[in-house]
């Protein structure tokens, strides 16, 4: 018999591969944190020794759900800001931040982040935010795989004090310097053709092209930043955004609600991905991606939560839920089904990220992140179809098991790699160091504004 370090058996396995394969009764072999092979039970368990096994009888296996846009540390802002406009959301949030956020404090929202993530499936996550390197040094301990990297934002005083004049040589040395690890890749962030002038935006671009990074920034989240962005350049973000050559294939926006068809088809001819954060967009007022629009027309489109001031929660499974039910509101039961729904948050993601070869789904070489569902459950029986009981039913609760590259983060629902008290405890503590006001005092602004 051949060793293995972990063997997952015994459940229905949902691969996510191109051919939508379903295993009942599978398992997934797995050795130095790759899969090795996917197959029935009976002949993985007759084939393989393992230093490590997973019983999921009664439970769904599949790829851990990855989570294209978020901003972790924001646990920390979580319910400060709820019921505002966009305005009132800015006012209230950006004052914060320069007010709470340092590297210990980013590290302390990030853990905390971790915790929620992993209790709710999600094996990766795409993390715009400052401070990255103690967010870095977070995931590493807990196992966890993080994307992050340099943020450029052109304001007065950024929370890490480093103005955007010595930003680039920063960034540039700092990727220089970091060899990704397995699964990962470089990143790169522009906030925003908002936040940033054209020449900036040129210039980050060819910072993350020069390292083979991704590139990632909100766009067109709403009505207002369309506006603000046609006042100060005379185009339309996303028309920009082309006109500067800053879309392709290892670029990808955040949001991108207000979009029009000539621009829908910019991104499909560039090969630019999207994350689209429904849960985020509609608490906020920004309205609904064209997310059928974009699928027809060939644009790659992953999901995120947003960060937990705009979303509440990371709960990327209620994402899932969320993006499969509200393209329906347009009188269309089929424009984004749950199949559909939950590939964006497992291969679609993945495809996003550009690591569709390494993550999103249950295939041989690939990275072994995995979840198991706990299905033996009153609100997941009978179990007719697995895909409408993820988007539809499942719930982040109903998540079991979590393994991240081969390693068990959490077995039968107890974290393994991260304090779980101490992270709620230590967030608890950083979040009201600072005196806040109370979250609903301006909860009267009815002016809009764009998102930072």
């Amino acid at each position: 018999m051949l060793p293995l370090d972990l063997l997952v058996h015994g459940g229905d396995v949902l691969t996510v591969d191109a051919s939508g394969t379903v295993v009942p009764d599978g398992a997934v072999a797995v050795r130095a944190g790759e899969i090795v092979e996917v197959g029935p039970a009976a002949r993985l368990r007759a084939a393989y020794t393992a230093t490590e096994e997973i019983d999921a009888r009664g439970c769904l296996v599949l790829p851990g759900l990855i989570n294209t846009h978020t901003h972790l540390a924001m646990t920390l802002l979580r319910g400060s800001a709820d019921d505002l406009t966009l305005q009132g959301f800015l006012e209230r949030v950006i004052p914060r931040e320069a007010e709470l956020l340092s590297p210990e404090t980013v590290a302390v929202g990030t853990r905390a982040a971790i915790a929620e993530s992993v209790r709710g499936g999600v094996t990766a996550a795409l993390d715009m935010y400052w401070f990255h390197e103690a967010a870095e040094e977070v995931a590493r301990a807990a196992g966890w795989r993080l994307l992050t990297g340099p943020t450029f934002m052109d304001v007065p005083e950024p929370p890490d004090g480093r103005p955007y004049a010595d930003r680039l040589g920063w960034a540039d040395a700092h990727l220089a310097a970091r060899t990704p690890a397995p699964g990962t890749r470089p990143v790169v962030f522009a906030h925003s053709a908002y936040t940033l002038a054209p020449e900036q935006l040129t210039a980050i671009a060819a910072l993350a092209r020069a390292h083979g990074a991704l590139l990632h920034l909100h766009a067109a989240e709403n009505a207002t930043e369309v506006a603000t962005v046609t006042e100060l350049h005379g185009m339309r973000p996303v028309e920009l955004l082309d006109s500067l050559g800053v879309l392709g294939p290892d670029t990808l926006l955040a949001h991108a609600v207000e979009l029009t068809d000539a621009e829908i088809a910019a991104l499909a001819r560039t090969g630019t991905a999207v994350a689209h954060c429904p849960v985020s967009n509609l608490k906020l007022g920004c309205g609904t991606a064209r997310v059928p629009n974009l699928t027809a027309a060939g644009v790659t489109v992953g999901l995120g939560t947003d960060g937990a001031v705009s979303s509440n929660t990371l709960d990327l499974l209620g994402a899932v839920r969320m993006a499969a039910l509200v393209h329906k509101a347009g009188g269309d039961p089929t424009a984004v089904g749950a199949e559909q729904a939950v590939r964006m948050a497992t291969i679609e993601s993945a495809r996003a990220l550009g690591l569709a070869d390494r993550l999103g789904s249950l295939e041989p070489g690939k990275r072994a992140d995995l979840i198991v569902i706990d299905t033996d459950r009153p609100h997941l029986a009978p179990r007719h179809d697995p895909y409408s009981m993820l988007a539809y039913a499942a719930a982040a609760a109903d998540v079991r098991d979590t393994v991240v590259d081969g390693r068990v983060l959490m077995r039968d629902r107890a974290l393994r790699t991260v304090d779980e008290r101490r992270a709620v405890d230590d967030l608890h503590a950083a979040a009201t160091a600072v005196p806040v006001p109370h979250p609903r005092a301006d909860a009267d602004h009815r002016t809009d504004g764009a998102r930072t």
